[in-house]
């Protein structure tokens, strides 16, 4: 769910549009309509899921697969293999990740995490957390970021973020951060949490919250800049942030935090909304909007992390994204290097998943849910 603040972006100010839920089968290389969804045990180790957010207030929620040793892509497939849970997964798909044998689905409005077996995607529980947005792991401990209050914090000031027990699924324990948290990443003993304060128009939060993880408390708040919200570390003991700015005149950037110094290093001004990083390359795109002008301006580049400078401007090279409305996820597959482009269009229609060559080169692409957003890849 990616808050424009608030500016929320047109996905949640636009009259919702109820439509009807995708069950279809893609198959091939060049990605043909096939007759129904098909998925089971064996055609879920191999390839990624995608989780489509869906439009606020009409949990529409879904989750698809995309298997790359057949090339069938299967949609909606939540409801299929779960015939005894809610028929969709609830409202507003924000995060997803994979951790232990389980894939863990943040659905932030509907206030849980949606925890199925990561082969079979059959429902194992949910863990409880409210207006839950991001999730992430540290040895055997999920974390998931909540922008909601509990004991010691200020509401309307502090969010935090809840320990859970991966076997259980229960919350053990919490800590107060700043005001409406969003992405966490983790690198050595510590926890950095991008505050957002995304609600709050004119008084944004501008800070990163730094947890030690053996204690688990908050050490520091990093003054790093307007509206933050992605948070991804490197491999070389920095941690990457992405700001939104106030969509006026301070416009999104992407700054570089140095782990051991806990201090802003560096800064790179180009406009971000997602980030994933892949060996020494950042793939970012940018949806910057503007009340100024009253539109989006979309942006895409690869950053060198190693050297921490851009590299250019597109790495869609072939024309394609002249074709994408509205970027709403990146990804890279971690063994063909293949980059995936997600479009939301006018987020009230299904989007379209497309998958590029590592030359940036379209190979295929396919109708997905609404607003889709979040990858994870699965292997055996």
């Amino acid at each position: 769910m990616r808050f424009a603040s608030f500016h929320i972006p047109r996905r949640y100010l636009l009259l919702m549009v109820l439509f009807t839920g995708l069950a279809a089968c893609r198959k091939g290389a060049g990605i043909t309509p096939g007759d129904d969804t098909n998925v089971g045990a064996d055609s879920l180790r191999n390839g990624f899921y995608l989780l489509n957010e869906g439009n606020m207030g009409m949990n529409l929620a879904t989750l698809d697969y995309y298997n790359s040793g057949t090339g069938i892509y299967s949609s909606n497939i939540y409801g299929t293999i779960n015939p005894g849970a809610t028929k969709e997964l609830g409202d507003v798909g924000n995060d997803m990740q994979i951790y232990g044998g389980k894939l863990y689905a943040v659905i932030a409005m509907s206030d849980k995490v949606e925890v199925m077996d990561v082969h079979t995607a059959k429902r194992l529980g949910q863990i409880n957390v409210p207006s839950c947005r991001y999730i992430t792991f540290y040895k055997g401990k999920a974390y998931v970021s909540s922008y909601a209050t509990v004991a010691g914090g200020t509401p309307g000031v502090s969010g935090y973020v809840a320990e859970v027990d991966t076997a259980t699924l229960q919350v053990i324990r919490t800590v107060n951060v700043g005001r409406q948290p969003e992405e966490m990443a983790i690198t050595g003993d510590k926890m950095y949490v991008a505050n957002s304060g995304g609600y709050s128009q004119g008084h944004f939060e501008r800070t990163v919250s730094v947890i030690n993880m053996n204690t688990f408390t908050e050490t520091k708040r990093i003054d790093v800049a307007l509206n933050l919200h992605h948070v991804k570390a490197d491999k070389y003991g920095d941690v990457y942030v992405t700001s939104r700015g106030d969509y006026y005149e301070v416009h999104s950037k992407l700054y570089v935090i140095d782990t051991q110094k806990d201090i802003v290093k560096d800064s790179l001004p180009t406009a971000v909304s997602d980030i994933w990083i892949s060996g020494d390359s950042a793939y970012i795109y940018g949806v910057e909007w503007s009340y100024v002008t009253n539109k989006n301006t979309v942006s895409y580049g690869i950053v060198d992390i190693k050297n921490e400078r851009l590299l250019g401007d597109m790495f869609i090279t072939d024309g394609t994204d002249k074709q994408i409305t509205t970027p709403s996820g990146v990804a890279v597959d971690p063994t063909t290097k293949e980059i995936y482009v997600t479009d939301a269009k006018d987020n009230l229609l299904p989007g379209t998943l497309y998958c590029f060559s590592p030359a940036g080169k379209k190979k295929w692409s396919v109708t997905a849910g609404n607003i889709p957003g979040h990858f994870a890849f699965v292997r055996h």
